[in-house]
């Protein structure tokens, strides 16, 4: 196990690995980027190829690759093993049965029930069927083959009996999303008869399935659409299909395509468009903003939006803007959709994606179209479609720029747009879920003392020439924590693996260009202070517990000592 683990950690880099999930930017020796584990606005979150660690100076967590993947995951460390092993090619040829999870269980099962897909559409009869109209539709034999999708015969057990045949059982089965059981009892497969659509993690892992059905008359008895519901491993409105394809090319592009469904994004892709994610039939989610902040602040939108209504579409698109996305729209031709255009003329699409309006000015443009902007009736309906945009522009320079827009296409005055603008009242969504908001900030359970303390180690380590500042009777200020590292420095001992020695090096070249001498004397100086204050407040408890028992004696001795004291803390 420990050689498997220091394979993957020899093979892999930190900034590759964590790169591949947020955005990072050089910063000097290191990356810097927006810390996925908190809200925040500043970057305070920074990865050490030198030292192999990331961690981020806002909320404390940090660690090594595999403490990241935990974390960004939310899995266990046996699963964060799995997936490094697998992004390092590294064969992890005796499984521990404690990390044997139920989640690696799942996995297993999603796997095999995409091959089993994959094999139905090749082999079987109906499925070749399925295989022709997805030809039809425009999809490529190697589009086919890059996003795995299948066919699911349409019997009631076929891929139960097979996945119980494989030692997997009904309850891992139902588990995994892909097997159901009656009330009365039996049980059978989640999908049949359907086109399949493999569903994705960042790590490229089968989680979940959408089944399409392409028979005319099976359109009209069953459900177009058979999706996995919430498992372990799937919730759709934390997933957005396509995005371990399309990770490297938003970042690459600084721009997010999203559109609506599978086909849409299939096609996209297949047509140069690699930046495209689809939403996985449900609309734009707080969640799927989150994972889109760590790649790009820009969305292309290709949704079908009903202004005038208050869709969920319009609701996501709404809280994106809010929470300060760059949001455009892909003006689509009559009532196609990505899938239509390319499948008529593939150049069509990309060139599309260029032709863009912003948000803001598809809603105006919408809403004056729709309504009569010289009658009384028009002008209500306008700003009541406006006005709520408007008032979520997070920029007001920008959002000024809008309300003179308004005033003078509706003809009144600014003034009066203002103040509907004013009464105007939007509802307000939640851009995280309170866990996801409640930092466990490791500065914050650290006191003064143990900051100051801890920025003096870590300048003397980023430059052991510090050391000589910090005179021999000043040790005795610091925790023997620190004390052991500072005289570790000067007998030249210090454990470059240790992981504290590690966080206080990158601690230093995190922090802005400073003068290092200057600011280790500062933080003496503070202290040394503090020192004071603890000891004179030590002294006023005695003074006290003296004055309780009368000794006068005492309490001269004792006011003495705080007044020679004092005179010396005034000094410093």
């Amino acid at each position: 196990m420990q050689n498997s683990i220091e394979e993957i950690k020899n093979r892999l880099n930190v900034v590759e690995v964590v790169g591949s999930y947020i955005k990072l930017q050089k910063a000097g020796a290191n990356f810097r980027g927006v810390c996925p584990f908190h809200s925040e606005k500043k970057p305070s979150f920074f990865v050490s190829p030198a030292r192999q660690i990331w961690h981020c100076f806002g909320c404390g967590k940090g660690g090594d690759i595999f403490g990241f993947v935990k974390e960004i995951e939310g899995v266990e460390f046996g699963d964060a093993l799995k997936i490094l092993a697998q992004k390092a090619g590294v064969e992890l040829k005796k499984v521990d049965p404690q990390l044997q999870t139920e989640r690696n269980r799942l996995y297993e099962i999603c796997e095999l029930t995409c091959r089993f897909f994959e094999k139905q559409l090749e082999a079987s009869v109906t499925g070749k069927e399925a295989k022709a109209y997805l030809l039809g539709r425009g999809v490529k034999e190697e589009s086919l083959v890059k996003w795995r999708l299948g066919y699911a015969p349409d019997v009631w057990q076929g891929l139960s009996d097979f996945l119980a045949s494989r030692g997997y059982t009904e309850k891992e089965i139902e588990k995994a999303g892909v097997g159901l059981t009656s009330q009365k009892g039996s049980f059978y497969d989640r999908f049949r008869g359907r086109i399949i659509f493999p569903i994705f993690d960042l790590n490229s892992q089968i989680i979940g399935f959408g089944g399409r059905v392409f028979k005319d008359k099976d359109k009209q008895e069953v459900a177009k659409y058979v999706n996995t519901p919430q498992t372990m491993l799937y919730d759709k409105s934390r997933v957005l299909y396509g995005l371990d394809k399309a990770k490297l090319a938003i970042r690459k592009n600084d721009t997010c395509v999203l559109v609506e469904g599978y086909m849409d994004a299939i096609m996209s892709v297949q047509a140069g468009v690699e930046n495209t994610v689809a939403t996985s039939g449900t609309a734009l989610t707080p969640f799927h903003l989150q994972i889109l902040k760590r790649y790009s602040n820009n969305i292309l939108t290709a949704f079908d939006m009903d202004i005038a209504g208050n869709s969920a579409t319009k609701r996501g698109i709404d809280l994106a803007q809010s929470q300060g996305f760059n949001v455009k729209v892909v003006t689509m031709p009559g009532e196609k959709d990505p899938a239509d255009v390319v499948a008529k003329n593939p150049e069509d699409w990309p060139k599309l994606v260029t032709q863009t309006k912003s948000i803001l000015e598809f809603y105006f443009d919408s809403a004056f179209t729709g309504f009569d902007p010289s009658s009384p009736e028009g002008k209500r309906e306008i700003s009541k479609i406006l006005l709520p945009v408007i008032k979520r522009i997070p920029n007001k320079i920008e959002q000024a720029h809008w309300i003179q827009e308004l005033s003078r296409k509706l003809k009144v005055k600014e003034e009066v747009v203002e103040e509907e603008l004013k009464k105007t009242k939007i509802e307000e969504t939640a851009f995280l879920e309170k866990p996801l908001m409640e930092v466990a900030s490791l500065n914050a359970s650290l006191n003064r003392k143990e900051l100051l303390e801890e920025r003096v180690a870590s300048l003397v380590l980023n430059n052991p020439k510090n050391l000589s500042l910090i005179p021999p009777e000043y040790l005795y200020c610091f925790s023997p924590k620190i004390q052991i590292i500072l005289t570790s420095l000067k007998d030249n001992k210090v454990d470059q693996k240790d992981d504290f020695i590690n966080y206080l090096c990158l601690k230093a070249e995190a922090e802005e260009e400073m003068d290092g001498p200057k600011e280790v004397e500062t933080c003496l100086r503070e202290l040394k202070i503090l020192e004071f204050k603890e000891k004179l407040d030590a002294i006023s408890q005695e003074i006290k517990k003296a004055e309780v028992e009368k000794d006068s004696q005492k309490i001269n001795d004792l006011s003495q000592k705080f007044r020679d004291m004092a005179k010396e803390f005034n000094i410093l």
